[in-house]
């Protein structure tokens, strides 16, 4: 998964335990909360996921590819 803001990109890496546990929230969640460690390497930034967990959201989203 990938997160974006107006200051750049940050990668969410969820290892294999972590998706099978969240596969439901991961592929059908609007919005999710991601638990996990920071990683900076290279100039790369990623979360290495520990948890996932539902954000409410108002409302129905469309659509979740925000280009």
């Amino acid at each position: 998964m990938t997160l974006e803001d107006e200051t750049g990109v940050i990668n969410v890496v969820c290892p294999p335990p972590v998706f099978q546990r969240h596969r439901g929230l991961a592929v059908d969640a609007q919005a999710l909360l991601v638990n996990g460690r920071l990683e900076r390497v290279d100039g790369v930034t990623n979360v290495r996921a520990t948890r996932l967990r539902r954000l409410p959201v108002p409302g129905r989203v469309r659509a979740r590819n925000f280009r």
